[in-house]
């Protein structure tokens, strides 16, 4: 059966009150983007719902993206026709007899937008039930949970039939609540914040700290990569690299070992913390757990966030590392995220670093740095990469991440 177009509902868009058409603007936008290889379709953006008019695009493709475009609650592929009911009658007839195999079940759920329509509900549920057991004798008719639920809406500008309610990704859209600066490392947990991030509607820019020669080309990549796998939730990524061996040189030469690891947390937050000045961005996001390292723990956080003022979100702060894993998985990034290429956060490690830092004694050992002419010399030797979407790029089990 050829769908004419898409029916898109928005779940939590809807109690955004005044907000609300701002929200709505802001999911169509989105959409642009991530149907642009679809030319042909129309996109109709109202307050109650979003019509995607397909003109001929295939359907399949289409939906494909849809579930990866936060601000959705579920969508229907839809076959729109005129209120005449002898095409109403093909209609339902064509769509029933295309699915039905023997042994299935059906019902018709009918809606009335349009109260000056000839039949009301228990006419048209009558009407369409009688002309689809007109072609199929022998099919039967279930009230719960049938196999086939033919649902037909009688719209004022015309009636709507559907067979299915598609999951969409839920959340807001990417954009709608500002930009955030996500440090991004080749680990599994960053990524996943990432995402968790752009689901309530974040933009997101990376940062990640390289250190050549002691990380490698391979290592950069692979965040690279990861990026990529963000962009299928939310389009286009800037990727800003920070030269980051000249400091921790720095920081192993004059710091004791039990706080190089806070110290390394700490440059990397300022600087982070300055590019989302002169970037725009309202927060620093990245995937601290606690007590999953010993950087991660409530002492470590105090001590390392102690440098800014500026909020920081934790997307998995309360996650353990088998629940960052599951999703990890589901969102395409993990396979990524376990390849053996050391980022500059493992290749200074200390082997007891301390899990319980003074800070105190961390701003002392800090001063032992001239930090003013590290950062800027960080800064000044930025690379900006912009990380696009890879064509047709569907995440794995992409069907199952929406129910976390």
């Amino acid at each position: 059966m050829k769908y004419t177009e898409i029916m898109i509902r928005y779940g939590e868009l809807s109690t955004k009150g005044k907000n609300r058409n701002r929200f709505i603007k802001q999911l169509a936008q989105n959409l642009r983007k991530a149907l642009q290889q679809f030319p042909a379709i129309k996109i109709l953006a109202k307050r109650d719902r979003t019509r995607l008019l397909l003109n001929g695009e295939d359907s399949d493709l289409v939906i494909s993206k849809l579930r990866k475009v936060f601000g959705i609650v579920n969508f229907s592929p839809i076959i729109r026709v005129e209120k005449d009911l002898e095409i109403m009658k093909s209609t339902a007839q064509a769509i029933v007899k295309e699915q039905y195999k023997p042994g299935v079940t059906f019902k018709i759920t009918a809606k009335r937008q349009d109260h000056d329509f000839q039949l009301d509900t228990n006419g048209l549920n009558q009407f369409l039930g009688s002309a689809i057991l007109e072609i199929l004798p022998e099919i039967k008719v279930q009230m719960k949970k049938p196999d086939i639920n033919l649902q037909v809406e009688i719209r004022m500008d015309g009636v709507y039939f559907s067979t299915s309610t598609i999951k969409g990704a839920g959340g807001l859209p990417v954009g709608i609540s500002g930009r955030g600066m996500l440090m991004l490392s080749g680990g599994i947990d960053s990524p996943v914040a990432g995402f968790l991030a752009m689901k309530r509607g974040m933009e997101i820019e990376v940062v990640h700290f390289a250190s050549p020669p002691y990380t490698s080309p391979k290592a950069l990549q692979k965040a690279k990569d990861l990026a990529q796998k963000l962009t299928s939730f939310g389009g286009n990524i800037q990727f800003i690299e920070v030269p980051f061996a000249k400091i921790q040189e720095e920081i192993k030469a004059k710091v004791p070992l039990p706080y190089l690891m806070t110290i390394t947390r700490r440059m990397m937050l300022r600087i982070t913390d300055l590019l989302r000045q002169k970037r725009e961005g309202l927060v620093i996001i990245n995937g601290e757990s606690i007590g999953q390292v010993a950087s991660q723990t409530l002492n470590s956080m105090i001590a390392i966030e102690d440098v800014t003022t500026t909020p920081i979100i934790r997307p998995v702060v309360a996650m353990d590392k088998a629940e960052i894993i599951e999703l990890a998985e589901k969102i395409g990034t993990f396979q990524l995220s376990v390849l053996p290429f050391e980022d500059c956060c493992t290749i200074f490690a200390p082997p007891s670093p301390k899990t319980k830092p003074n800070l105190e004694k961390a701003q002392a050992y800090e001063a032992l740095l001239d930090i003013e002419e590290l950062i800027q010399y960080a800064l000044k030797n930025i690379s900006v990469t912009k990380i696009t979407a890879a064509p047709n790029q569907i995440p794995q089990n992409v069907e199952q991440f929406v129910d976390l």
